[in-house]
């Protein structure tokens, strides 16, 4: 019988250490600790002998990294009910030393009296978690901190400004939130790519740290600008702090493996709670002042100060937004029409839609006081989506109209104008050869290889493109050819003066003789006299609009 019990606890003793767990029982009258065969292994300890004792096992233990387990049971205060009381722990031994590595230990089991609430016997069984440990705490890290630069991650940096805005408030104490953004990052991710220009930040990051107040912290505010909040700080002190942060970056060239930069930085900062009482307050005012203090030049810092003409302006735009999406909910949309002419029949070619909105009090805002208004809320989405809604209507409702309409850069480049374009020219076929779409030269050069996609694909649903602004802008006519544009509208600051700027004639007449070359048609706007419209037609300019030509209207004549 006794073989066979031997036999059996060989076979646990067995099973536990191929799944790297060992076995003990401890009892508190003679502090007497018995473990399972391969225990010492387990934990690291080349002799079992020594944690033979439960104070010999305790002393182990860091102090630093958790309770032992006796430390545990001894302050339970739960009672036993005589099916013991169960625990889980987990704590870190130093089996080679003090000096020696940590190890992690769990420790599951249950701890039994005598009837009484003295702990008489625990029994249990620990394992070593060293990679689990670990993960863990690398998530940890990871939940607070950045991966490249080692710094407080924007979630956790708001974090901490949440808690000292509402410190500085209940306590009456002062703080500041400064946001830092490196000047030439444009240039370094260009002429060294984007590894270069994220080693660049931690590098930048580093030496700021290191020049930080106990206390003070800092983090990744987004890709490449940094958020410093600098607690007990009064306003005085934050510029001074700023400018030594400024010092510390560009006073010396920043040496990586991409090669030694000369870097510089721009901060804008607020004051808490002088300037900014909440977290959208301060991280907004911050911003905004590190926009102004890049447009001084680089490596310079400026303070929120309250205006009360921005204040103002703000309010006047959250008025007009509210306005502007009101008049598309409620249907305060039109289209006026103008007509664009053949320059040697004088008959109207086609017209261009040009958006008109009636305002709340009944009076008609024209497109010029709008459009930038629009483009500067980021409503030009919606709005382009409305007008391409009825200009495709006008079209379907009047077989003989061919209307050019006109689309921002923001619509251009995202997916939601050119679906909806293309979901409606499929079910209304023969309408698409009968539309042009403007898109300015800005546009067209802000990325070629963009504007390429977006041509390719209006030409295949039969669409025609024109360059709207021609001549204002870089736009090569290399560029064109390779855009595959049909229509070149030259920009209407040559034309306006033009039957008295021999300047402008020039560049006009030049312009057009190169566009005949290329087999481009050309547009001339803003034709004010009779004098330029016929200068315009004998230098081979095809199309003339203007108001001398026929003004903008709400009812076109778009002909049989």
């Amino acid at each position: 019988m006794v073989a066979e019990d031997a036999a059996k606890d060989l076979e646990v003793a067995r099973i536990l250490s191929g799944i790297g767990e060992a076995a003990y029982r401890w009892t508190s009258a003679d502090d007497r600790l018995l473990w399972s065969p391969g225990a010492g292994p387990l934990l690291g300890l080349d002799d079992e002998s020594a944690i033979t004792t439960g104070q010999a096992y305790d002393a182990l233990v860091d102090p630093q990294h958790g309770p032992s387990r006796r430390d545990v049971i001894l302050a339970s205060g739960a009672s036993d009910a005589g099916s013991g009381v169960p625990f889980q722990i987990e704590y870190a031994i130093r089996p080679a030393g003090p000096e020696g590595p940590l190890h992690w230990v769990e420790d599951t089991g249950r701890w039994y009296t005598d009837g009484g609430s003295r702990p008489v016997r625990a029994e249990g069984v620990v394992r070593i978690v060293d990679d689990r440990r670990a993960h863990a705490e690398r998530l940890a890290f990871l939940s607070r901190h950045d991966v490249e630069t080692g710094l407080f991650n924007r979630s956790y940096l708001l974090e901490l400004l949440d808690e000292a805005v509402s410190q500085a408030l209940k306590l009456r104490t002062h703080a500041a939130f400064l946001v830092v953004g490196i000047d030439n990052m444009k240039l370094i991710k260009e002429a060294y790519g984007l590894g270069a220009a994220d080693r660049i930040a931690a590098a930048v990051a580093q030496r700021i740290a290191a020049r930080l107040r106990d206390g003070d912290a800092i983090g990744r505010f987004t890709i490449y600008k940094l958020g410093i909040l600098l607690n007990n700080c009064e306003e005085h002190e934050m510029a001074v702090a700023a400018e030594r942060f400024i010092a510390a970056v560009g006073d010396e060239v920043i040496a990586t493996e991409d090669g030694a930069m000369s870097v510089t930085i721009s901060i804008g900062g607020v004051s808490i709670p002088r300037h900014a009482r909440s977290r959208a307050e301060v991280t907004e005012r911050a911003h905004e002042t590190l926009e102004l203090a890049r447009d001084v030049g680089p490596g310079r810092f400026i303070p929120f100060k309250p205006s009360t003409m921005i204040a103002a302006e703000r309010r006047a735009n959250t008025e007009l937004s509210r306005d502007l999406v009101g008049a598309l909910a409620e249907g305060r949309l039109r289209i006026a029409y103008q007509p664009v002419i053949d320059a040697a029949s004088r008959r109207t070619a086609y017209h261009e839609a040009l958006l008109r909105l009636v305002q709340s009090d009944g009076t008609v805002a024209l497109a010029a006081q709008v459009v930038p208004l629009i483009e500067r809320l980021g409503l030009a989405r919606l709005f382009d989506l409305a007008v391409l809604d009825q200009v495709l209507a006008a079209l379907e409702a009047n077989p003989g109209a061919v209307i050019a309409v006109n689309v921002s850069p923001e619509t251009a480049a995202g997916p939601d104008w050119m679906a909806r374009l293309a979901e409606r020219l499929t079910a209304t076929p023969g309408v698409g050869s009968r539309l042009i779409v403007e898109i300015t030269e800005a546009t067209a050069i802000r990325s070629l290889e963009e504007a390429t996609r977006f041509i390719t694909r209006l030409h295949e649903l039969g669409v025609r493109l024109a360059i709207d602004d021609f001549g204002a802008g870089y736009t090569s006519f290399r560029s064109l050819r390779a855009l595959a544009v049909d229509i070149v509208k030259i920009d209407g600051s040559f034309i306006e003066n033009l039957a008295h700027s021999t300047e402008d004639q020039i560049f006009v007449r030049h312009l057009a003789a190169l566009a005949h070359e290329l087999g481009l048609a050309t547009v001339a706007e803003w034709v004010r006299d009779e004098t330029s419209a016929k200068l315009l037609a004998s230098w081979g300019v095809r199309y003339l609009q203007g108001d001398v030509i026929g003004e903008a209207t709400l009812t076109p004549d778009f002909g049989a």
